[in-house]
C-alpha cells in the first residue's frame, strides 16, 4: 500500500476503541459523543508502539482519547491565532515569520493538540488563496522565513507540497522555509516510502534552505522506522529540529526528558524548544504541569545533558509572543523573557511573576 492507502486503515471510531479497550456499551456511546467533538485518528504504526499491559503507557496517552476531554475548562485559541490571520490560511504574528496553515488533516490527532478546534483548510483549498499569500510575503520584506504547518504539512499531497515550495523558493527576502510535521514520529512511512517527496525536498533545498520541525515527546517514539525517516531527510540536505511539549504523565521526569533529548542529538536532530503545554479545552487538566514544578524538572534535566542536548529553550507560546521561562528566583518569583514578541515594546523584555504553586500558564493580559 502507498502512504495514502495506509492512512485508510487508521482507527477512527468508538467501535475501534471498544475492541481495543474492552469498553461497555455505555462507555462506547460516551466515546462516540466525544469523537464527534474531538476526532480520533491513529496510524497502525503508532498504535503498535503501545504497551497494552501498562494503562499509563505514554504512547497510549498521546494517541487514544480520554473521557476527561469533556472538561470544558480552557481555551480553543490559546495563542491568539485568529487575531493574527491576515489572509485565510496565513498568520503573521512575528515580523520575520509567516505561518501558513496548509491543511487541517494529520496522520494522527494528538490528544494534547493545541489546535483541537481544527482550524485551517485543506491544502487544495489553501492553494486557491495561495497567489495572495505569496504576494503578501513578497511585499513584506521583513518576513525572512515561512513556516508551513497545519494540521500536518506532510499530509498534503506531494504535488501540493511542491506547489507551496516553488514560488517561495524564488523569494529573495526568505532565508529559509520550514515545515511543521509529526510524520517522522507517528507515520514515518510517509517519508520512507515516498521517494518523490524526498526528491522534491532535495530539489528545492538546493534553491532555499529547508528545515523540518518535528515533535518527539518520549524516548519510546524513537524506532528504526522513525530514525530511517530522519536520515532520509538529512541526506536530502534538510536541517531537522524538534520541539517537545512538556506533558504530565508523559515526559515530566528528568530521566525521561534527558533520555529523549540525548536521543535527538544522537540522530542529528537539534533540540529547539521544550514547550509548556497550553491550557487548551479538553487538554488543560490532563497534560499541563505547573510552571514552578516544570522549571525544576527542566533544570534537573539540563544537569544530565551535554552542551548540544541542552541548547533548547523552555518556553510558552503566549498571545503576546514566545516567552522563555528562565528560572525560579530566591524571592519566590519566576523569571521570564520575551524570546519573540508580538509588540516591539516587549522585545527581549525580562520580567518576574509571583506564580501560584499550581499555576500552569500566564494570564493573557500580563503587562511585563
Amino acid at each position: 500500500m502507498n502512504w495514502k492507502e495506509q492512512l485508510k486503515t487508521n482507527i477512527t471510531e468508538a467501535k475501534d476503541l471498544a475492541e481495543l479497550l474492552h469498553l461497555s456499551d455505555n462507555e462506547t456511546e460516551q466515546y462516540h459523543d466525544l469523537l464527534e467533538k474531538y476526532p480520533m485518528t491513529v496510524t497502525d504504526y503508532y498504535l503498535s508502539l503501545i504497551n497494552w499491559e501498562d494503562k499509563n503507557d505514554p504512547i497510549r496517552k498521546m494517541c487514544l482519547p480520554s473521557l476527561d476531554e469533556f472538561d470544558t475548562d480552557g481555551s480553543l485559541d490559546t495563542s491568539g491565532e485568529a487575531s493574527n490571520t491576515v489572509i485565510e490560511g496565513l498568520q503573521h504574528k512575528y515580523k520575520q515569520t509567516a505561518l501558513i496553515l496548509s491543511t487541517n488533516i494529520c496522520a494522527m490527532y494528538c490528544r494534547h493538540c493545541f489546535r483541537k478546534r481544527l482550524v485551517g483548510l485543506s491544502g487544495e483549498e489553501i492553494l486557491k488563496e495561495y497567489p495572495k499569500i505569496v504576494e503578501y510575503i513578497k511585499e513584506h520584506k521583513e518576513i525572512s522565513n515561512v513556516l508551513i504547518s497545519g494540521g500536518d504539512a506532510f499530509i498534503n499531497e506531494t504535488s501540493v507540497i511542491e506547489a507551496f515550495l516553488k514560488p517561495l523558493a524564488e523569494l529573495d527576502n526568505l532565508d529559509f522555509i520550514r515545515f511543521g510535521t509529526r510524520t517522522p514520529v507517528v507515520f514515518p512511512q510517509r517519508i520512507t516510502e515516498d521517494k518523490e517527496l524526498v526528491d522534491i525536498l532535495r530539489k528545492y533545498n538546493e534553491r532555499k534552505q529547508i528545515m523540518v520541525v518535528t515533535q518527539f515527546n518520549h524516548p519510546n517514539e524513537f524506532t528504526p522506522e522513525a530514525v530511517d525517516s530522519i536520515n532520509k531527510l538529512r541526506n536530502a540536505g534538510l536541517v531537522i529540529k524538534n520541539q517537545t511539549v512538556l506533558l504530565k504523565g508523559i515526559n515530566d521526569n528528568p530521566e525521561v526528558l534527558s533520555t529523549l533529548l540525548r536521543k535527538l542529538t544522537s540522530v542529528g536532530i537539534v533540540p529547539y524548544y521544550v514547550f509548556q503545554c497550553r491550557p487548551v479545552t479538553g487538554v488543560k487538566h490532563q497534560f499541563q504541569v505547573p510552571i514552578k514544578k516544570a522549571v525544576n524538572i527542566i533544570n534537573e534535566t539540563r544537569s544530565l545533558l551535554n552542551g548540544q542536548a541542552k541548547c533548547f529553550r523552555y518556553g510558552m507560546s503566549h498571545p503576546l509572543g514566545k516567552i522563555e521561562i528562565i528560572d525560579n528566583l530566591s524571592d519566590g518569583t519566576t523569571l521570564f523573557r520575551f524570546h519573540q514578541a508580538k509588540y516591539d515594546e516587549y522585545n527581549n523584555k525580562l520580567f518576574a511573576v509571583n506564580l501560584r504553586d499550581d499555576q500552569c500558564w500566564l494570564e493573557d493580559d500580563i503587562k511585563p
